[in-house]
């Protein structure tokens, strides 16, 4: 069990190891009060990925991860994730009507 460094390659490698085997895989999230540190680990019990972070902004990447995982366990594993990891949105017209009236 090493853990990974980078999030990117977390989740890219993680996403790898379900579609390899999305009966066995399992994702878990523990918080560590003690050391105020989240420790996040996908298993199929032959392969371990670790992602350790103490960072309160990564709970929004977490939040993403956790919409991949749903996705594809819902959909199933061969499902395109980019729609859900918003890599390859198009540019998006600013919303209108925002605030109070002037």
């Amino acid at each position: 069990m090493v853990y990974i460094i980078s999030w990117d390659d977390f989740v890219e490698r993680s996403v790898q190891l379900f579609r390899a085997s999305p009966e066995k895989t399992r994702y878990v999230m523990k918080y560590r009060h003690s050391e105020g540190k989240v420790v996040l680990k996908v298993t199929d019990d032959k392969e371990c990925l670790k992602f350790k972070t103490d960072q309160a902004q990564d709970a929004k990447k977490m939040e993403k991860l956790n919409n991949i995982f749903f996705t594809l366990m819902a959909r199933g594993p061969e499902t395109d994730i980019t729609e859900v990891t918003g890599k390859e949105q198009t540019a998006q017209p600013p919303k209108r009507g925002r605030g109070r009236k002037q």
